[in-house]
């Protein structure tokens, strides 16, 4: 899968393990994930989630046949960060034929958690 050129690469995330069961990305927090208060923005950590459970979805499909997209996300931000980077472990709570479910946690550099997400992936037949 090219993830140039896409929000993936211009916010600079880096998919960093892919199994089964998880998925775990990187993301710096710098001027392209700032908000204008100049710390993480909230919707960076919600792409970021949201591309966790994305990647480990599809890594878990019938990729000839099938597609996944984003059903539904939440996401909770519990602490401020001004930069370095984030980390986003994404395990699969759920993995049905038509969804599956993710539990995201965004961590910074010493696992202080930094946003919490939950995230529903519908899994769709190709046309």
């Amino acid at each position: 899968m090219d993830l140039s050129n896409t929000l993936i690469d211009h916010l600079g995330m880096k998919i960093v393990e892919l199994s089964d069961t998880m998925a775990v990305a990187t993301m710096p927090v710098d001027k392209r994930t700032h908000q204008p208060f100049g710390v993480l923005h909230g919707g960076a950590s919600v792409a970021l989630a949201e591309t966790i459970a994305s990647i480990g979805t599809y890594n878990l499909i019938d990729k000839e046949n099938e597609i996944c997209v984003g059903l539904e996300i939440n996401a909770n931000h519990v602490r401020g960060k001004k930069d370095g980077t984030v980390t986003a472990i994404g395990t699969v709570l759920h993995r049905g034929k038509s969804t599956m479910v993710w539990d995201i946690k965004i961590v910074d550099e010493e696992e202080n958690l930094i946003c919490v997400s939950r995230c529903t992936m519908a899994i769709l037949k190709k046309r």
